[in-house]
């Protein structure tokens, strides 16, 4: 199986260009559904241990089905697909690039949740104007246990988010630990609460924010993915979640920027444009850097050929 390996913003996806599953012929958001249902070893295997970790984001490669994109994609982790992941496009579209698949300019990637527009600036800086987001519901409250009560608004920008305007940690790399438990813990409570995204949908994200520590930037973040690792970027679907909320709290007007910093001090230049149906058009800016191409081996007397699930 050929993949090749980039970060963006220091978090890393991993492409599949050669060697997936057979999904069939159906639509995307089909085949992303069978694949999380029949190939979740495959999954496993990809992103993680021995050959990778739970931080890595998988994009399985695909042809488009519409002529005016460029290329198909199904993202996922250890457990589930993802509808959309913003970090991982700015990877493909730098690795595409890399591959000699397509040029600067603008091109057009299908996603399960819908087609997704990136202007590929040069080699490493890509925008990505997402999917409509918006602010499902404000100022949510969930009891925590041994934490105390939080509050924070549920909202989609590609995944499902639960944001907390104010961390009550530091919201800095030495406190990855505390913070990773926090936010478990917070996802928990929201799941005994019944607190859902639209149609009962798991919020399978948490993003904490606090004030920044370079002074160009305008909040810093730590979120919680869902296999349980921390997002090293401030994450694009996060973002654009952010952003839905800015824009329904009137904090931020269509077109200005807000440049957001992440755990580990990498950012995104982030804006938007109003949706046509109530949401918000985010676009978000950053760098994404190749740093392997492999092929992976699958051995059948190698017991952890599956990956290790711990």
């Amino acid at each position: 199986m050929r993949v090749i390996d980039s970060h963006t913003a220091g978090e890393p996806t991993r492409v599949v260009i050669e060697g997936g599953p057979d999904l069939g012929s159906g639509s995307l958001a089909e085949r992303a559904a069978q694949l999380e249902a029949e190939h979740i070893d495959f999954c496993a295997s990809v992103v993680l241990e021995p050959r990778g970790h739970n931080a890595i984001i998988g994009a399985l490669l695909l042809p488009p089905t519409r002529e005016d994109c460029v290329a198909a994609v199904i993202y996922f982790n250890n457990l589930q697909n993802l509808g959309m992941c913003g970090h991982a496009t700015i990877g493909l579209a730098v690795t595409l690039a890399h591959m000699g698949r397509i040029e600067p300019g603008r091109h057009k990637f299908e996603t399960p949740v819908g087609v997704v527009e990136v202007l590929l600036h040069d080699a490493n800086t890509v925008s990505v104007v997402n999917v409509e987001s918006y602010r499902l519901h404000k100022d949510v409250s969930v009891e925590v246990e041994g934490a105390g009560r939080f509050t924070g608004d549920v909202a989609w920008g590609g995944n499902w988010f639960f944001l907390v305007k104010e961390s009550p940690i530091a919201l800095k790399a030495a406190n990855i630990l505390p913070l990773t438990d926090l936010t478990m813990k917070i996802r928990s409570a929201l799941e005994a609460a019944g607190k859902t995204g639209a149609n009962g949908a798991w919020i399978d994200h948490v993003e904490l924010f606090g004030p920044p520590e370079d002074a160009a930037a305008d909040s810093r973040n730590f979120v919680l993915c869902p296999g349980g690792a921390y997002d090293r970027s401030p994450c694009g679907t996060g973002c654009s979640a952010k952003l839905a909320c800015l824009a329904a709290d009137g904090v931020l007007a269509p077109g200005e920027d807000w440049v957001q910093e992440s755990v580990i001090g990498s950012t995104y230049r982030i804006s938007y444009q109003l949706g046509e149906e109530g949401g918000v058009i985010p676009t978000v800016t950053g760098q994404a850097f190749v740093t392997s191409d492999a092929n992976l081996i699958f051995d059948p007397a190698d017991p952890y050929r599956l990956g290790i699930r711990s």
